[in-house]
């Protein structure tokens, strides 16, 4: 064990402690570490897919709930999540809890002219309001 102290150091070897049990440090350190053209294919990745695309498109006018994005989508929540996890990975989508409800919003404003730039970004008027929550407020 000494071989490696020697070679990689204490403070590295604290960084991979903390990395162990903080998972969100381990992210956002290899979120830094990241070459921006990687940082890029990932977010255009992201963007290929369908359902991300409508979920970001839904977005667009702010912040909105897991079931009503399942609702629109007409995919089961599980899934819906899924997607959106992966869009909050990639610092695109934000998210916060109210009650056992789950709200995402869009923050990341490169996507956010990149939409417009493909002319994908919803006109004001054309914008139909989602549904609403199929569960009470007391849930």
């Amino acid at each position: 064990m000494g071989d490696w102290f020697d070679k990689h150091g204490y403070a590295e070897y604290n960084i991979l402690v903390y990395m162990h049990i903080y998972p969100e440090i381990k992210e956002g350190m290899m979120a830094v570490r990241r070459d921006p053209l990687a940082r890029a294919s990932e977010v255009f990745h992201a963007l290929a897919h369908p359902i991300r695309l409508q979920l970001l498109l839904a977005l667009w006018r702010g912040e909105e709930c897991v079931c009503n994005l399942a609702a629109l989508c007409n995919r089961p929540q599980p899934y819906v999540s899924q997607q959106l996890a992966e869009l909050r990975r990639l610092g695109i989508v934000e998210d916060r809890r109210e009650g056992q409800r789950i709200f995402y919003r869009l923050v990341d404003s490169e996507v956010h002219t990149i939409l417009s730039a493909a002319r994908l970004a919803p006109e004001e008027e054309a914008i139909a309001p989602l549904p609403s929550c199929r569960r009470s407020a007391n849930e």
